[in-house]
């Protein structure tokens, strides 16, 4: 007996007790597991994203509506940005007040061409508050996975509260499947087996993420 006839064996006596003609979704999932992490207000569950942020070393701004294109030039500013890549949805008011010059996503750069930009600045599709984690799904404000990879600045803009949930089983629930998805935990890192950090191994370096909402507020933390 070959090993292809052992393996496809095993196969058949597990799924004896199938029935025919049952695909691999049609059984119910019990989903019965704990989907939130104690009970929060929506300020509460902001506040929360921002302290995770904050631990993962993000850069963790606050502003109004209206202060956004303010608060965006001074951030390229003070790294010294000129050059900015910009989804194709991205809202032109966000940069109105960045001296710098808009670089398209096109999908003819190489990673070259995208290393060569100072920094990114896009949206996002939600924000899960108990881990820290902002997820892109490729919208028409966040472009394509690598636009987000590759430079080594990244500005993310989250709208507050209303693109942020406590968990990850509810982020589940806006996201499609079928769709590119990052989860980002904080500014790229790894760590080697004596536990030395190093940031911008995989991705951007530092990572500045704006909440921005009527209830905002002001300042940075992290």
């Amino acid at each position: 007996m070959s090993s292809r006839d052992v393996v496809l064996a095993r196969v058949r006596r597990a799924l004896a007790d199938v029935p025919r003609g049952e695909g691999p979704y049609d059984p119910p999932v019990p989903r019965d597991y704990r989907r939130v992490h104690g009970a929060r207000t929506p300020d509460e569950t902001v506040e929360l994203l921002a302290a995770h942020l904050a631990d993962y070393r993000a850069r963790v701004h606050r502003c109004a509506p209206a202060e956004l294109p303010a608060l965006v030039g001074r951030l390229l500013a003070a790294r010294g940005a000129r050059t900015v890549l910009v989804p194709p949805g991205l809202d032109p008011h966000w940069l109105s007040a960045a001296d710098v010059s808009a670089v398209p996503d096109r999908a003819a750069d190489t990673a070259r061409d995208l290393d060569a930009v100072d920094s990114v600045v896009t949206g996002c599709a939600v924000a899960v508050a108990e881990t820290g984690t902002l997820v892109l799904d490729g919208g028409p404000d966040q472009g394509r996975r690598r636009i987000t990879l590759v430079p080594d600045h990244h500005v993310c803009v989250v709208r507050v509260p209303d693109q942020v949930v406590d968990s990850v089983p509810e982020a589940l629930e806006r996201l499609s499947p079928r769709r590119p998805l990052t989860w980002i935990s904080g500014p790229s890192a790894t760590s080697d087996i004596e536990l030395d950090r190093v940031e911008g191994v995989h991705g951007p370096r530092t990572l500045e993420v704006v909440l921005v909402g009527a209830g905002a507020g002001h300042g940075s933390a992290g």
